[in-house]
């Protein structure tokens, strides 16, 4: 048994990268478990890991709330004889392979259609708003990072990171309080926050808010195509999940990966 555990189980991101996993397992003859906890809560990944191992599986595909939290317990799992993979979000122990976004340069492309969408509306200066999950997610530290770098240089004002924990109401209120102080723009690091923020965007009425995201589900699609976000860095959570299940096989029949990182790709979606 393989287990697959990822940050929540209701984000539309890895309920894809699950569908991805379940149909690479039942091509390859083996049984993909999905443990992931309801919310992005480390205590609760850290009892999946620690439930994935009293539960027998042989390796752990694992996208890791944060790099620290869940590092001993993941040893642990290791030195048991348990393969570990990641998708998504790596932690700070050594893997069979990872399989991921290069989140740093999708983050700069986000970056870059915000600033292009605002120089064609004649805007060259103003404040931006960016809502995360948290300060500790590799995947969104790395987004954010590349997303201000594409500001470098350029008129615009990036105010301090405000964090949602993923939660698109909570992203929502973050928002609203951005719109409050005169943003031109917002930008989401993962799918909570861009909904949330292409929700606050669409409650405040206000026009010429560029809206900015990552990841696709039908809410953020409908927000896009009303108008209320310009796009999105859409990523491939269905090849994380059947990569990450190929290397679980290769790895548990021998096969050594080298711990090698594969870019899974992203696309930007426009209305």
């Amino acid at each position: 048994m393989v287990a697959l555990i990822t940050m929540d189980s209701i984000d539309q991101h890895w309920v894809t990268l699950n569908e991805g996993a379940q149909k690479a397992a039942k091509e390859l003859g083996v049984t993909v478990q999905f443990m992931a906890p309801n919310t992005k809560d480390d205590a609760q990944q850290i009892e999946c890991v620690n439930n994935a191992v009293s539960a027998g599986a042989k390796a752990i595909i694992v996208a890791a709330n944060g790099p620290d939290a869940i590092s001993s317990a993941l040893k642990e799992a290791q030195s048991s004889g348990v393969k570990i993979v990641y998708v998504d979000s790596p932690a700070n122990v050594e893997a069979e392979a990872t399989f991921s976004t290069d989140n740093k340069a999708a983050g700069k492309a986000a970056g870059g259609e915000m600033l292009k969408a605002l120089k064609d509306a004649g805007v060259t200066s103003g404040s931006i708003g960016i809502i995360n999950v948290n300060a500790a997610t590799d995947s969104c530290v790395m987004r954010e990072e590349g997303f201000r770098s594409a500001f470098e240089g350029s008129g615009f004002t990036l105010l301090e990171t405000q964090y949602g924990e993923g939660d698109a109401a909570k992203s929502q209120s973050i928002a609203e309080n951005y719109i409050t102080q005169g943003v031109v723009g917002i930008f989401g690091c993962n799918e909570g926050s861009t909904t949330g923020a292409g929700n606050a965007i669409k409650a405040s009425g206000k026009d010429g808010i560029i809206g900015v995201g990552f990841d696709k589900s039908d809410a953020i699609l409908g927000l896009i195509d009303d108008g209320y976000l310009l796009c999105i860095m859409a990523q491939n959570p269905d090849v994380m999940g059947s990569k990450g299940v190929e290397a679980c096989v290769k790895a548990l029949e021998g096969e050594a990966l080298g711990g090698a990182v594969t870019d899974t790709g992203v696309s930007v979606l426009k209305k």
